[in-house]
Order: C-alpha cells, then sequence, then structure tokens
C-alpha cells in the first residue's frame, strides 16, 4: 500500500507541476498585458475599438483565406489527400488550441494529426506530414520577416528601426533553429521511443523515416512554401484592414511590417499561452516606427485578440464534439468486438 501511495502521491506532484507551469505563464502574460494597458490611456484605446464597431468582423473575416492557403499548403503533403474540408476543420481545431489553450503554440498540432489518424491515415504518415508542415510554415515566416525588415528599413520610419528589426530576425531565427536542431539530433527518434513504451503507439514507429522520405519530395516541399508564403502574405493584408477599420495611419507596406516583426515578437513568446503581453509590446515597439501611439498599437492588438476568440471559441467547441463522437464510435465498435451475436 505504502508504494501505491507514493506512486500516486507523485503522479499528483507531477500533475500540480504541470498546472503550476502553466498558471504560472499565463499569470505572467495577463500581468505584462495588464502593465501595458494600465500604463495607457485606457479611455482612448476603448475609443478607438468602438469607433470600429462591426467592421471588426472584416478583420475576421479575412483571416479565412489565410487559413486556407495554409489549409492547401498542408494538403500538398498528405497522400492520400482527405477531403480539404476536413483539413480546414483540423487546421481551424488547431489554431484554436494553439492561441487560447496553454500548451506552448505547438498543442495544436499534435491534436490534428491525432484527428487526422483517427480517420484512417497512418499516424506515422500524419505525424510527418505535421511535423514537414511546422518546418516549412516557420521558414516562410523567416522569408516573410527578413522581406519586412528590408520593407521597414528602406523606407520612411521614425526612430531607429534597427535594434527592432534585429531583435525580430534574431528572435524568428533562434526559434526556428530550437525547432530544426531538436530534429537533426534524433528528437523524432527519441519521440517514436517514448511513444512505444507509453504503450498503444507502437504505429508511430518509422516516423524519423518518413519525415526524411517526405522532405525529399521536391515539388510538393516547393509548392506547400509558395503557399505558405501566400498565406503569410494575407496576413499583411488582414493587418492593413485592421489599420483602416481602426482608423490608424499606414498602407500596405506599413501593415506587413507590422504583421510580419508582430509573429516573431509571438514566436518569441511562444512559452506564454497566446503570446500574452509579449505581443502587446510588441505591437507598441513596432507600431511607434511609423507614428502610431500606445494605445493605437494597443487598441490593433487587441483586434486580434477579438479575431482569436471569435474564431477559436468555436474551433474548441468542434474540437469538443468531434472528441465525443469519436469517443462514442470507438465505445461502439469495442462493445460489438466483445458481445456475442445474436441469432
Amino acid at each position: 500500500m505504502g508504494g501505491v501511495g507514493q506512486g500516486a502521491s507523485r503522479r499528483f506532484a507531477a500533475f500540480l507541476a504541470r498546472r503550476g507551469s502553466a498558471l504560472a505563464a499565463i499569470l505572467v502574460g495577463l500581468g505584462l498585458a495588464f502593465t501595458l494597458l494600465l500604463g495607457n490611456d485606457l479611455g482612448r484605446i476603448g475609443r478607438i475599438l468602438l469607433a470600429a464597431r462591426w467592421s471588426i468582423l472584416i478583420v475576421v473575416a479575412l483571416h479565412v483565406p489565410q487559413t486556407f492557403f495554409s489549409v492547401v499548403a498542408w494538403r500538398r503533403l498528405l497522400v492520400p489527400s482527405p477531403p480539404l474540408r476536413i483539413l480546414y476543420a483540423f487546421r481551424w481545431i488547431r489554431d484554436s488550441v494553439n492561441t487560447l489553450l496553454p500548451v506552448a503554440q505547438v498543442g495544436g498540432d499534435f491534436v490534428r494529426v491525432r484527428l487526422l489518424a483517427a480517420r484512417g491515415l497512418p499516424l506515422t504518415a500524419a505525424a510527418a506530414s505535421g511535423v514537414v508542415d511546422v518546418s516549412l510554415e516557420m521558414g516562410t515566416q523567416i522569408l516573410f520577416t527578413l522581406g519586412a525588415i528590408l520593407l521597414l528599413l528602406a523606407g520612411p520610419h521614425l526612430g531607429d528601426a534597427g535594434p527592432v528589426a534585429l531583435a525580430a530576425a534574431a528572435g524568428s531565427v533562434a526559434v526556428a533553429a530550437l525547432f530544426f536542431g531538436a530534429q537533426r539530433i534524433g528528437l523524432l527518434r527519441l519521440a517514436e521511443r517514448l511513444a512505444e513504451r507509453g504503450g498503444g503507439w507502437d504505429r508511430l514507429s518509422g516516423l524519423h523515416e518518413a519525415v526524411v522520405a517526405l522532405s525529399r519530395e521536391r515539388r510538393r516541399l516547393w509548392l506547400s512554401g509558395v503557399l505558405h508564403l501566400v498565406a503569410w502574405l494575407l496576413g499583411g493584408l488582414e493587418s492593413y484592414a485592421a489599420l483602416k477599420v481602426l482608423g490608424l495611419p499606414g498602407g500596405v507596406r506599413e501593415a506587413i511590417v507590422i504583421e510580419a516583426l508582430g509573429h516573431a515578437s509571438r514566436a518569441v513568446g511562444f512559452m506564454i499561452p497566446g503570446a500574452l503581453g509579449v505581443q502587446e509590446g510588441g505591437y507598441v515597439l513596432i507600431c511607434a516606427m511609423f507614428g502610431i501611439g500606445a494605445p493605437g498599437a494597443l487598441a490593433l492588438s487587441l483586434i486580434r485578440r477579438v479575431r482569436e476568440l471569435i474564431l477559436g471559441v468555436p474551433g474548441l467547441i468542434l474540437w469538443h464534439r468531434i472528441e465525443r463522437k469519436d469517443a462514442a464510435g470507438r465505445a461502439m465498435r469495442a462493445d460489438g468486438q466483445h458481445r456475442p451475436v445474436l441469432p
């Protein structure tokens, strides 16, 4: 009994540790965000947002084509290719999980792979497509960020943009280097071994080889990469619309720079759920280079938060419904296997 009690205590302590670290990250993010908001004119921020009214829905709607191109890019890596509507639903769920739940902005990728595997695609193939898709998304984000930095430095701006541009580029490259470096040193093989020890996940065997094989499909990689780059550019259109509906100064160039460097700041704060506070601080620094004050920058960041909530909450509800349906299906199949067949 003592051993059982100690084992239960250790599991409970581990559970609290995981929850505690997530809670600590949330509190840090909320503290940063509230510090920025309370340190500025809340009334003015509110007036800027209220002036947009229902035009905010335009910003929300413009995120749909961006997601669509990301879905098509992912679909290029899958053989056989599932229906586009299924992949769109899984990508929607993935983004909702990554933006609204404390999963270090990567938990949604595990969710979409598992949902895809539950629909008949081999788990190894589904996981390999997820790894390569994230790799291409991160690689094209670096290209998008570097292009935005060139636009920033080549055009008019206020103050010294060098430190901000250097920090954004270094942050994006550092996060990508960690991801790609982990693959190079054998993280995928380690994941295979851990999955096998966990029981019931032996289907993940061969993940490293599957990723390597998919990485040799040059034509697919190029097409997927181009589609991801188009998705990033469409994000610039979303930022342009946000500037306009909020009545803030700036054109297409400024919108692309804000979009790219804003995502770079989110990447740096990947350990904080939703990059709370980190995104807001990044927007204040970036927008200042274009003469947009802190209240306008915070309103621009908050309109992105509104979009994440409007799209993210239904995405989490959809995930819950799919999980319930899948669980019911598994229960029925298990019941059918063990129940005697009636005459």
